[in-house]
């Protein structure tokens, strides 16, 4: 057995019937509880998110501190990246057009879930020697079952779900999507460029959170416009195939794809399979990421730093990733036979010739820059938590070392590739394998904790729409309370 099937046959154990359909099971019973809140108060959410950071106020941050900008840039940079292009197109590749369909039903309770970790996230927030705002997935897991409810598992969950998160960055970052790209497109040798990529990244990362925060803010919004207008415009130019790209990602998602072209067809659990895994690997929602962000965030009450991470699923699946599938499906590249990177590049090559080819290289390296600076703060905080134990001189010195190692197994999984001739199919599903660990985790604290959910929910609803009587001993925040600048803030976007 090849390298590529052991992971396949493995990817397909992972990833089959029970854990997939748990997970979308799971989702459902968010929305259920929550009663569609995000659907409800959508036109809240927006004012409340996109609102703040178009205004001045939104944007800044004091006193050293994360804004909720500054903070949802950095979430944002996180999940918006290759995988909303290469992660889309192999999906498709392995999948059909009906990985499209489980990817927006994913989706559709992915906001609702992403809203309950973010919520979680700020509510279970600590304050770190410094004064600053510290949390996560690992945090409200240990303190909320482990303490608040003083069930023991909690503590042996959290610490579970710090060596999941943290053994992800073994699957490498963006470079090999990056090197893939750059070989199918310009020939550049994969290894010597992964070499070159990784050294930059440490320097990215060697300055710490507040200057990626700072980086993402600007690059975030720009990019993700000019991506959006390109591959909107591809859509534009192949519309009258949209009608039929529409039926086929509904049909195939519970029929399954006949062989076409140069695709192999693929079966049903397939098109589930890849459908969800590419969705979680691209928006992040469960697998226990971006509340490390969040929680770092000054803000008025822990559901409206939530409402940033329903937006954020918005803006990466619904919006993002539909544009990269409609695009490859409407060029009809997609029945080509070629997988991941380079099936994306095949339909922006069709639309645009050299130029797409030379614009969307230079939207994966900007899209690279962002989530992986944004995944080592992750990883770094996964790193910290299984730590706190010992002494701050030997959690610095691990966490300095963990800089020099962070890039290494970019370099690996591309040099693996490369010598195995393997194509990329094999990369996403090493991926793929790696997140299962701490969306498994995840997922079973946030079920355990979403009664918390939802009382946070209803003391919103009871402050800001009136609904129900506000309860004047109801604690906002686990230990923590809002700085000045938030609640000024607060007050703007009530």
């Amino acid at each position: 057995m090849t390298l590529f099937e052991f992971m396949s046959t493995l990817d397909g154990i992972v990833w089959g019937r029970p854990f997939t359909y748990t997970l979308l099971a799971a989702g459902f019973i968010f929305v259920f509880l929550s009663r569609g809140f995000v659907f409800r108060h959508f036109s809240h959410i927006t004012k409340n998110t996109l609102g703040v950071a178009l205004s001045a106020e939104g944007r800044k941050s004091k006193s050293g501190k994360i804004s909720p900008f500054e903070a949802v840039c950095v979430a944002v940079g996180g999940c918006v990246g290759t995988g909303n292009i290469s992660g889309v197109a192999a999906a498709i590749a392995v999948g059909g057009p009906g990985a499209v369909f489980w990817m927006w039903l994913w989706a559709f309770f992915a906001m609702t879930v992403k809203m309950c970790e973010a919520t979680l996230g700020s509510y279970y927030r600590k304050k770190d020697e410094n004064g600053e705002y510290v949390g996560g997935s690992y945090y409200y897991i240990e303190e909320g079952i482990g303490r608040e409810k003083k069930w023991k598992v909690g503590f042996v969950l959290a610490w579970l779900f710090s060596l999941g998160f943290f053994a992800m960055f073994l699957s490498g970052s963006q470079a090999s999507v990056l090197a893939e790209s750059l070989n199918s497109s310009y020939n550049v040798p994969m290894i010597p460029f992964v070499l070159i990529y990784s050294v930059f990244m440490m320097y990215i990362v060697w300055r710490g959170v507040p200057r990626i925060a700072k980086m993402a803010s600007k690059a975030v919004p720009v990019m993700c416009a000019i991506y959006l207008l390109a591959g909107l415009l591809i859509i534009i130019l192949n519309i009258g195939n949209l009608p039929s790209v529409i039926v086929s990602i509904f049909s195939s998602a519970f029929t399954g794809t006949a062989a076409v072209g140069g695709f192999a067809g693929a079966a049903v659990q397939k098109a589930v399979s890849q459908g969800v895994a590419r969705a979680i690997n691209s928006n992040e929602a469960g697998m226990g990421t971006s509340p490390m962000i969040h929680a770092a965030a000054d803000t008025v009450h822990p559901v409206r730093q939530g409402l940033w991470g329903a937006i954020e699923v918005f803006i990466d699946t619904i919006i993002i990733c539909s544009i990269t599938a409609l695009a490859i499906l409407c060029t009809g590249v997609w029945t080509s036979g070629s997988t991941s990177m380079t099936l994306a590049l095949e339909a922006f090559n069709a639309a645009f010739g050299g130029f797409g080819t030379f614009f969307l290289n230079l939207m994966l390296c900007l899209f690279g820059l962002t989530t992986t600076a944004s995944a080592f703060a992750y990883y770094d905080g996964a790193l910290r938590f299984m730590l706190k134990r010992f002494s701050k001189e030997v959690v610095d010195k691990c966490s300095l070392l963990f800089k020099l190692i962070f890039p290494l197994p970019n370099i690996v999984i591309v040099a693996t590739i490369v010598l195995s001739a393997n194509d990329y199919n094999l990369y996403w599903a090493f991926v793929d394998v790696i997140i299962a660990l701490p969306v498994f985790f995840n997922v079973i604290g946030l079920l355990i904790l979403s009664p918390k959910f939802i009382e946070l929910i209803k003391d919103y609803e009871a402050r800001y729409f009136g609904k129900g009587k506000v309860d004047p001993d109801f604690k906002i925040f686990y230990e923590t309370e809002p700085n000045d600048e938030a609640k000024s803030l607060n007050e703007t976007f009530r």
